[in-house]
């Protein structure tokens, strides 16, 4: 087991390169000058090249790729352009409010999802099976920021029952937490009873039932833990999947995060906080599944065994 976490951990250094490599060169490629935008439309044109040439952009895209991985391998990830403040600060500052909201979605929406998932698995053609189906059908078509909009209108301006906007107390995690987490307990939800479904079936179940155990005790002692090992994926694919994809949420909630700092930054063409970001999202993606890959040794003991 050490030996295979060590493998993932190296498994980093080449997406490291790969992801600040394609963002980087992404960025600088994108139509807009970020000197000009710091120095202002009535600034001149020797204004506009001392500002290029204070952060280097007046060098060439791989001179400038080449110091930028030189000083991230110090922990330097620069300055923004913005707020003339170093990256990490920014970013770290920013990155509790996105793990707050993305583990809230997360736990909410994996519940929910096994939930319906198992009892329309254990219930499989009846009513509960197929409106639980649709619900999730409708889930996963619903883009998250209509579903974030419709939030807001009914339970913040008609009802009053949630803050609409900013990070605060409990209430205010509600209506970004149900928006980011649809999409994401549909998704358990079908891969839950398609899984579930496929162990059923198996010779081990139809055993179990002919032994006169309850079919409660035949679905959830032996044909859930069996079933979970695939859903566990998805878990943790939804998970890095909040953690990045909380943009749009954000954004619509005000929530603030690392989403809607990366969205401020696009807008102001501040490269270096755009990368950090982009490199932050990356990471977590490694280390989520890494994660999940230790679960499977504690939920299976046959890949642990492997």
């Amino acid at each position: 087991m050490l030996r295979h976490i060590i493998r993932r951990i190296i498994s980093l250094i080449p997406v490291f390169f790969g992801v600040t490599f394609i963002s980087f060169f992404i960025l600088h490629l994108s139509p807009g000058d970020p000197a000009e935008l710091m120095a202002g439309v009535e600034a001149s044109q020797e204004d506009i090249d001392a500002i290029r040439k204070q952060y280097g952009l007046d060098k060439p895209l791989l001179v400038q790729y080449g110091v930028y991985i030189k000083n991230v391998m110090h922990g330097d990830m620069g300055v923004s352009l913005r707020t003339q403040r170093p990256v990490i600060t920014e970013v770290w500052a920013r990155y509790p409010a996105t793990l707050e909201l993305a583990t809230v979605s997360v736990v909410v929406a994996s519940i929910i999802g096994l939930l319906m998932g198992i009892i329309a698995a254990s219930h499989q053609n009846s009513i509960f099976d197929y409106g639980s189906m649709v619900v999730a059908l409708f889930s996963i078509s619903m883009p998250i920021f209509w579903l974030g909009l419709m939030l807001m209108l009914f339970f913040s301006v008609y009802l009053g029952w949630f803050p609409a906007v900013g990070r605060g107390g409990i209430s205010h995690l509600v209506l970004p937490a149900i928006s980011l987490g649809t999409q994401s307990a549909a998704v358990i939800a079908r891969m839950t009873r398609s899984s579930l479904l496929e162990v059923i079936r198996q010779d081990y179940v139809q055993t179990a039932r002919a032994k006169g155990l309850s079919e409660r005790v035949v679905v959830y002692k032996h044909a859930v833990r069996n079933a979970l090992i695939p859903v566990i994926t998805v878990m943790g694919m939804q998970f890095g999947y909040l953690l990045s994809g909380s943009v749009l949420t954000e954004s619509v909630f005000a929530w603030p995060g690392v989403g809607r700092l990366m969205v401020q930054s696009i807008y102001a063409r501040d490269y270096p906080v755009v990368q950090a970001a982009i490199l932050l999202v990356a990471v977590n993606f490694v280390l989520v599944n890494l994660l999940v890959d230790l679960l499977y040794g504690y939920i299976n003991p046959r890949v642990r065994v492997e």
